[in-house]
């Protein structure tokens, strides 16, 4: 009798291991799903904030095609509350200035101004990086606008 008393109670006490360890593995996964999905947020939130400032470099383009610093620094100043941004990050074309306000090729394209702004997001969580092999992802994104007051000489 002494004897199956003994094995009803390991047998009862297995199931509370086993479900202790289930709960571990599947709480990492759950944890490193989670961590990964609060990154890519991340992520995003500032690829929308550079898509954003690219747009605004762009408008000021558009209006004031010869101040390349001037687009820049608009790029810059509207994405400051969530990316810190630098002159390096902004990249800026000027496709014409002439009265015309388009170039002389057949159809005419209207002259234009192109901010884009590159930005390496790093990576917060260390396992993420390891994952995917990089700590950082490069975001990159542009805007392009017609001028609207070109340049006559």
């Amino acid at each position: 009798m002494l004897m199956k008393v003994n094995i009803l109670t390991k047998l009862k006490k297995q199931p509370r291991a086993q479900s202790l360890v289930e709960l571990a593995i599947s709480l990492t996964v759950i944890l490193l799903l989670l961590l990964g999905a609060v990154d890519f947020g991340i992520a995003l939130f500032q690829y929308v904030a550079i898509r954003d400032a690219a747009a605004e470099g762009a408008i000021y383009g558009s209006f004031q095609p010869t101040q390349v610093n001037g687009m820049k620094f608009r790029a810059i100043e509207s994405a400051s509350d969530v990316t810190p941004l630098t002159a390096s990050n902004v990249n800026v074309v000027i496709n014409g200035l002439n009265c015309q306000g388009s170039d002389s090729s057949i159809p005419p394209k209207p002259n234009s101004v192109t901010v884009t702004i590159t930005f390496d997001h790093s990576l917060i969580f260390p396992m993420v990086g390891s994952m995917i092999g990089t700590n950082k992802i490069t975001l990159s994104a542009n805007a392009t606008n017609t001028i609207l007051t070109p340049k006559c000489p």
